[in-house]
């Protein structure tokens, strides 16, 4: 009876905090209180469907497009790409056949929450502004040798693009970023843990040229299943 109780009690604390995502379990679906977001937050994902995504139009295409032929761009991404994106148990998984997943509204500064699962040897990211990007992989992958934590900005040059610690949950369970961008500066906390501190994330479409101000918030693919839930999203001011 006392352990019930306490369980009991952990279970009704859970929506009052951000922790409570349960990071490391290997389940499918989503829980009672996933996809629910907290206090001055906004849910990019509302554990039903694509509401608030679209298929990918990259950033340095899109700003050489009129708007008609952006509109139109997004109407073949969508068609192309989105079914390979499923909501299934109130989850975002991907089969590994398409393309990125991004907002449809673009971001500048922002909080960002995102729980996040791959398989063994699975590879992924998440774009800010629309540009790669705060990495995703297997630490015992077979791309990823040196055994390397996610939450780094893997595509910099010259600032860090490492992580300072490792922090992954084993493949196949769930992971939680928590992720702040001021400016070109990017924070990283991954599962708890400081991974990247105030870096400057690089342009990577146009090497030398400042970060887009504002742009897509990404789900990248390499060709491996996915899985995504939890997705929140505050705006800060500029």
């Amino acid at each position: 009876m006392r352990r019930w109780f306490v369980l009991s009690a952990l279970a009704l604390s859970l929506p009052l905090a951000v922790t409570w995502t349960r990071a490391g379990e290997k389940t499918e679906k989503a829980g009672p209180h996933d996809n629910h977001p907290p206090r001055g937050f906004t849910a990019l994902f509302n554990g039903k469907d694509l509401t608030n995504w679209q298929g990918l139009v990259q950033i340095n295409h899109r700003k050489k497009m009129s708007k008609e032929q952006y509109e139109d761009a997004v109407k073949k991404a969508n068609a192309k790409y989105l079914p390979h994106w499923k909501v299934i148990d109130g989850v975002i998984h991907y089969d590994g056949k398409g393309q990125n997943l991004q907002t449809i509204k673009d971001f500048g500064n922002f909080e960002l929450y995102v729980d996040w699962k791959i398989g063994p040897s699975g590879d992924s990211g998440i774009y800010l502004r629309g540009n790669p990007q705060v990495q995703i992989w297997d630490v015992k992958g077979r791309n990823n040798k040196p055994g390397i934590g996610s939450g780094g900005l893997y595509n910099n040059q010259k600032n860090p693009s490492k992580p300072l610690v490792v922090a992954d949950n084993p493949a196949g369970h769930w992971n939680t970023f928590h992720i702040v961008m001021i400016g070109d500066k990017v924070t990283v906390k991954l599962n708890g843990k400081l991974v990247v501190d105030k870096t400057p994330l690089e342009n990577y479409w146009e090497r030398g040229k400042p970060l887009p101000v504002r742009g897509p918030i990404e789900l990248q693919h390499h060709g491996d299943h996915l899985w995504f839930k939890n997705i929140y999203v505050k705006e800060l001011p500029d």
